[in-house]
């Protein structure tokens, strides 16, 4: 069965909304509010927004401290990204569409960051006192998150079942079939 345009419109109407969403908040945190300049914006007592320049990919790792690492950087995350993009368009699972698009569009607002400022812009500090469950993060960052989960849980807990118009019907694994698959 071949994967559904409708599907296909919606994903890259998602990664869009995502990437777009993504960078107006990045331009409100440097621009409007001046984040860089303030540094840290008190928003309620576990949140709030704090300038942050990441030079590297996830939690910072692979940082990039040289321009040529940075391009390489720019490189990988590029290649990544038309990897998700080509599974996108491939995948016939609704679910599994929107939650690629997730991926993204996320990929693609970082990718834009790292070729315009050489880093990542991360404004977004959530922290229970001085515990801090995540480093500093951005919106794109939550949405490739939030769609690599959705990807895993469907992945692990989900039993394929499609009907003939490709639409997800899938139904929630049994304890059986999570041992039969293993």
């Amino acid at each position: 069965m071949n994967p559904n345009p409708k599907f296909r419109l919606q994903g890259l109407m998602l990664a869009s909304f995502v990437f777009i969403a993504d960078q107006l908040v990045k331009y409100a945190m440097i621009g409007p509010l001046q984040l860089q300049n303030r540094g840290v914006i008190h928003i309620i007592s576990f949140f709030d927004l704090r300038y942050a320049e990441n030079r590297g990919v996830s939690m910072s790792f692979l940082t990039a401290d040289s321009d040529g690492e940075r391009w390489a950087l720019v490189a990988l995350t590029a290649a990544i990204a038309v990897g998700v993009a080509v599974w996108m368009w491939r995948e016939k699972l609704r679910g599994d569409i929107l939650a690629l698009s997730l991926v993204l569009g996320g990929a693609l607002g970082n990718i834009v960051d790292r070729t315009r400022y050489g880093y990542v812009i991360d404004y977004a500090d959530l922290h229970f006192g001085t515990f801090r469950p995540f480093y500093i993060f951005n919106l794109a960052d939550a949405c490739i998150s939030i769609g690599v989960l959705i990807l895993l849980v469907r992945a692990f807990l989900i039993s394929d079942k499609e009907s003939s118009d490709g639409a997800d019907v899938q139904q929630p694994a049994s304890s059986a079939d999570i041992v039969e698959k293993s």
